[in-house]
């Protein structure tokens, strides 16, 4: 396994260890000794699964404090472009964003920390994405920031997509209070 960081600290790329043959591949996408040794001390209460078509956007969403998650986050099928924006006041990198794309073909997984907002557009049909959460999904404490902000400026990479109503009203970055 390979942990690549990002110039926003404490959000990683991990790369696992694929291993193919013949038959197909096998990877462990979680290992709670190896992320241990690689200074990585995470406890998993809740795993997420969602399917989307092409052209489906999902963000920009947190969960405050006392219900703040962690991700990590994977594409099993299909890809998806997965952008992370840092929302921690006192962060030298508050209001930066990065972003990755991650494939059910290239494996990487994204660990974002409590104190990112998250979204991810997918680029395909079909498109299978999974996250194991640091903790357990709370109504009164989710959040979110409008994902088209001109201030954020993301580049998503896809024209006119697809948004839940909620995502459609929220608040802008400026507009925003962050819980962290």
């Amino acid at each position: 396994m390979e942990i690549i960081k990002t110039p926003l600290e404490g959000l990683l790329i991990i790369k696992p260890d694929v291993f193919e043959d013949e038959r197909g591949y096998f990877f462990e996408s979680f290992n709670h000794g190896k992320f241990f040794q690689a200074g990585l001390e995470l406890h998993f209460v809740q795993d997420n699964e969602s399917k989307s078509k092409k052209g489906v956007l999902r963000g920009l969403h947190f969960q405050a404090p006392p219900y703040a998650q962690g991700k990590l986050v994977r594409v099993m099928q299909g890809s998806v472009l997965d952008v992370a924006v840092d929302i921690r006041k006192k962060s030298a990198t508050y209001g930066k964003w990065e972003s990755i794309v991650l494939t059910g073909a290239n494996k990487l997984m994204y660990w974002i920390p409590a104190g990112f907002a998250h979204g991810f557009a997918t680029l395909e049909d079909d498109t299978l994405f999974f996250y194991k959460c640091t903790n357990t999904y709370n109504k009164n404490s989710e959040g979110s920031i409008l994902w088209c902000d001109e201030e954020l400026n993301i580049k998503w990479g896809i024209a006119d997509p697809v948004i839940s109503e909620k995502d459609k009203v929220s608040p802008k970055f400026r507009d925003f209070v962050s819980p962290f």
